[in-house]
């Protein structure tokens, strides 16, 4: 009993040290606020976002109709009808992407919930200094290209993604189809009548 009781005031010790360390905890949420200001985060994040809005309709349009095309399993008549549904159908999808993306709530849900991630990641007076640098003009030039940088980043992992990822979906395709073609010819076959 006595262990349990001096285990409890151990614990219930530790718990009212908690506000100290919240108090560091506060700092290193305050800087990382200020730092955010000094990014401009808020800006240069509807800036990628804006960027990230206008890409995407070219890449789910381009990757949609590359699926589309590249069907080894449909006839040109089939493509076509596809073609034409996604034609009709994708629009709206893009939209209704473009508009949660564009949503500032957005990113102020995202910002929100990078402050206590920046706060954990650096000290108080490391985001001052990363603050500090942000202040600078070669930190105010990077945060100025970092929307289109971003966006041609993504373009860039999107392409070789695609060069990469291509040849492997084509492959597994063909393999599906030989499965296919496997199973369809052992159902073709006649059966051997049982020996007595």
């Amino acid at each position: 009993m006595k262990k349990i009781l001096a285990t409890l005031v151990t614990s219930l010790a530790l718990i009212g040290a908690a506000p100290v360390h919240a108090q560091a905890d506060a700092a290193s949420t305050a800087a990382a606020q200020e730092l955010f200001d000094a990014m401009n985060l808020r800006s240069v994040m509807t800036g990628v976002m804006q960027q990230m809005s206008q890409n995407i309709g070219t890449s789910m349009h381009a990757g949609a109709e590359a699926a589309i095309k590249n069907n080894p399993t449909t006839t040109p008549e089939q493509k076509k009808q596809a073609l034409a549904k996604m034609e009709a159908e994708l629009p709206p999808a893009i939209s209704t992407l473009q508009n949660a993306i564009n949503d500032p709530a957005m990113i102020e849900e995202i910002l929100a919930e990078s402050v206590p991630l920046y706060a954990r990641t650096y000290n108080a007076d490391e985001l001052k200094q990363i603050a500090a640098f942000y202040r600078t003009p070669v930190g105010a030039k990077m945060l100025a290209t970092m929307p289109k940088l971003t966006a041609e980043s993504m373009q860039i992992g999107q392409a070789i993604a695609m060069r990469r990822l291509g040849p492997l979906m084509q492959q597994q395709q063909e393999q599906r189809q030989q499965a296919q073609a496997q199973e369809q010819e052992q159902k073709q076959k006649p059966k051997q009548p049982a020996k007595k």
